[in-house]
């Protein structure tokens, strides 16, 4: 790699390779000498939240960025949502939710399928990385033998990456606004299968930054026309005059994987 090349002072991991041999003394046990950059308490202080923004913004780039990843398409939906061989102890009204699953494991295959043509650079399904649709998604790219991402995100429940992400492409996130910002750098379409307030969120911040110019458009695709209607009233937002009705235009219903492919240009 090119920080390797015409080297003329140590690498970092060298130093702290040098720093575990010094003798054990009062000074070199004392927190004031290890090296900044290998001091996880001095790291996680406030005053370097600045520094930890920029590492949670420079690894996940740099780690696409070496792998050839050139655009995504991404996957937002609920976690709650099961697949339907496990929907055996849910209340009905959940329970007919799983369609979703399967519509977003067919969609991610078929769109895996596609990116597959461009040797994994293009079109690459992008998740939250947990259980729900996200698990649809990365499960679905799986299955057609493709790569697919996972941005995870440290919670108190929730939190633990799903089985399918590929897990050379799997981060964990500290601040949500970064892990929102990756999943749009490089997208291609914007997906968002019915969910809960973190679809909500994710869905309204995507639509903004593309209302207000700040995003280029993309296909917007809201799987589920009779949940999103019921989830939000629209025509509500026009009436009162707080968005126009050139927005509606912003974003499309779909319902099936095969309407969605047919909306994404190859």
């Amino acid at each position: 790699m090119s920080e390797h090349r015409n080297r003329r002072f140590p690498a970092a991991h060298e130093d702290m390779q040098l720093v575990e041999g010094v003798p054990d003394t009062p000074q070199t046990r004392a927190p004031a000498y290890r090296l900044a950059f290998d001091d996880r308490e001095f790291l996680c202080r406030d005053e370097l939240r600045p520094v930890r923004l920029q590492l949670e913004l420079l690894k996940p780039e740099m780690v696409l960025d070496e792998r050839g990843i050139e655009s995504t398409i991404v996957m937002f939906g609920g976690a709650r949502i099961r697949p339907p061989e496990d929907t055996g102890d849910v209340p009905d009204e959940m329970a007919k939710m799983s369609k979703y699953y399967d519509e977003a494991r067919k969609f991610a295959k078929s769109m895996t399928e596609r990116s597959m043509r461009s040797y994994g650079r293009e079109n690459v399904i992008i998740t939250g990385g947990g259980p729900g649709v996200m698990e649809a998604g990365n499960r679905g790219a799986s299955e057609a033998g493709g790569t697919s991402i996972g941005l995870n995100i440290v919670l108190p429940h929730e939190q633990a990456p799903n089985e399918y992400v590929t897990p050379e492409l799997c981060f964990n996130f500290h601040y949500f606004a970064i892990r929102k910002m990756h999943f749009l750098m490089r997208a291609k379409a914007i997906c968002v299968f019915p969910g809960g307030f973190g679809t909500l969120d994710e869905m309204f911040e995507a639509l903004t930054l593309i209302q207000t110019g700040r995003m280029d458009p993309v296909p917007f695709l809201l799987f589920g026309k009779d949940y999103w209607n019921d989830v939000i009233n629209w025509q509500a937002l026009c009436r009162a005059g707080t968005i126009s009705p050139t927005d509606l235009d912003l974003f499309q219903f779909v319902d099936t994987a095969d309407e969605a492919l047919a909306l994404i240009p190859q």
